[in-house]
């Protein structure tokens, strides 16, 4: 078993001044946290993976290929493998846990 603790993940990530910290890598997926700030533009480009983010904290929108919906804390989203997205209009601090499968390359 892993277990892991938001804000000692929150804490490494910040201490290594990234917006992504992976956390975990196995087999067949990898699990990371991504922090986007209120106003920040997200540098993101399409993965070779499909993706599930997790909103734990904040709030702004996404856009995934041509849908745009709003997230907030509770928040699940889907993007599929190659699918261009971004998080953007970011009003609060927004802190993502996310599920790559297979694992990031």
């Amino acid at each position: 078993m892993k277990e892991f603790r938001l804000e000692e993940l929150e804490a490494q990530r910040a201490a290594h001044d990234g917006a992504y910290l992976q956390f975990l890598r196995e087999r067949h997926m990898s699990a990371g946290l991504y922090a986007l700030d209120r106003g920040q533009t997200d540098p993101q480009q399409p993965h070779k993976q499909d993706e599930i983010y997790f909103v734990v904290s904040g709030r702004g929108a996404i856009t995934v290929g041509d849908e745009t919906t709003a997230v907030a804390r509770g928040s699940v989203v889907y993007v599929p493998a190659g699918v261009p997205h971004k998080f953007h209009h970011i009003a609060e601090d927004l802190r993502v846990m996310v599920v790559f499968a297979p694992p990031e390359s």
